[in-house]
């Protein structure tokens, strides 16, 4: 396998593609004029290169000893030498392509991937492992608004609604490798709740996020909620509620995962369909 290939596979590429959709909505929403969301998109992919890049790197050692067939830098594909260096070099990317949207956007996604990496490098272990993605999600969808020709931070529900799908994604992401993570000393927050109680909070988070963003979208008028709004939040209840069933019905699987990723992706048709909310 190609040394990009085996990079590119070891940056959790699945969640990379759809954060860096989820800018280009959010920038969308924001009002900025193509070139602006570009390069938000740029910078958001740059990033999240980093942080997954950086999350398998420090993982090889765990990773190799559980036998991981699908961690490329723990099987040898890619030294960790060269790992490291593609992880920094997309770091100092993103950081450089934020710094051309200016200098908040630049302090404020500075702030999202130290609090990425500080989940990696130690948090992930701990019952705080959650508080790294509060916080970056609650920021992302300012990166969007601080990007815009006059800067301004996003509305109070549009944090919500980012910070409930980032404890979905952490709740849910872990799950399939629970056993795995506890044979190599990874303890972090769903570890100690167990798959049923960090599914059912996820599902509850999910929903939580969809209903602050059709509410918070629509100003609190629910006469501007367009039919296309309410397709996307049904749909969000109808996935919450399929994850839920899974994880009571089913053992564990990355297919947790994979629903609160497809309910990303419709929060994201739901802001869409909004219009361009976040530039009010």
């Amino acid at each position: 396998m190609s040394t990009p290939g085996a990079l590119w596979r070891s940056s959790h590429p699945g969640p990379t593609s759809i954060v860096t959709a989820l800018a280009l909505a959010l920038g969308w929403s924001a009002g900025l004029d193509p070139a602006r969301i570009a390069l938000l998109a740029l910078a958001v992919f740059a990033g999240q290169l980093s942080v997954g890049i950086s999350n398998d790197a420090i993982d090889a050692p765990r990773d190799r000893a559980a036998s991981r067939p699908d961690k490329p830098i723990a099987r040898g594909e890619v030294s960790l030498r060269v790992a490291w260096g593609a992880a920094l070099a997309a770091l100092a990317s993103a950081l450089v392509l934020s710094a051309l949207l200016g200098w908040a956007t630049l302090a404020a996604h500075a702030l999202a991937l130290g609090s990425a990496w500080a989940y990696n490098v130690r948090l992930k272990s701990t019952a705080a492992s959650i508080v790294p993605f509060l916080v970056s999600f609650g920021i992302f969808p300012s990166l969007a608004t601080l990007s815009a020709p006059q800067p301004a931070v996003a509305p109070p529900w549009a944090w919500i609604a980012g910070a409930a799908f980032g404890a979905a994604v952490h709740l849910t992401n872990v799950l399939p490798d629970l056993e795995q993570d506890a044979a190599t000393g990874v303890r972090g927050l769903p570890h100690r709740w167990g798959p049923r109680a960090a599914t059912s909070v996820a599902a509850g988070a999910v929903v939580v996020g969809a209903v602050v963003a059709l509410v918070g979208s629509a100003g609190g008028e629910w006469s501007r909620v367009s039919p296309v709004s309410w397709a996307c939040f049904a749909g969000v209840v109808a996935v919450a509620t399929a994850t839920l069933a899974a994880a009571f019905l089913r053992p564990p699987s990355r297919r947790l995962f994979r629903l609160v990723m497809l309910a990303a992706l419709l929060l994201a048709a739901q802001v869409v369909a909004a219009g361009r909310v976040l530039a009010d």
